[in-house]
């Protein structure tokens, strides 16, 4: 089933989003101080190009004061409007009963989005 519906994403637009976030991530990359948030937007997009299957995880180690300062910084330039964003396509991908599957994958997506350091994709 998850292959099936990983399948049926990649087709309908999950590798724009997750090529976008890949994008995104050698961008900031370019810059010394881009690189931890490069990183973690490419962990996202590497999550949004096969989303089923996965999980979201808080990591074991209890979370520093670097994660919390780079989360914060993470959620006041833009990871907001990214989770934003993934929380609205859930919300209209869900009224749709075929479509809630691929809700559930954007609400999956968006907790990624909103504090990526501090957590894991642990693949079932």
């Amino acid at each position: 089933m998850n292959l099936i519906g990983n399948i049926i994403w990649v087709i309908f637009g999950g590798i724009l989003l997750s090529l976008g976030y890949l994008f995104g991530g050698l961008v900031l990359c370019l810059t010394i101080v881009g690189i931890p948030f490069g990183v973690q937007i490419m962990k996202l997009g590497m999550f949004a190009l096969w989303p089923f299957g996965g999980e979201v995880v808080q990591n074991k180690t209890p979370m520093g004061c670097l994660s919390i300062l780079l989360n914060v910084l993470w959620i006041i330039f833009g990871g907001i409007e990214v989770a934003i964003g993934h929380l609205t396509m859930g919300v209209i991908f869900c009224i749709t009963i075929i479509g809630i599957p691929f809700g559930m994958q954007h609400f999956k997506l968006m907790v990624l989005a909103l504090m990526p350091f501090g957590h894991t994709v642990v693949r079932k």
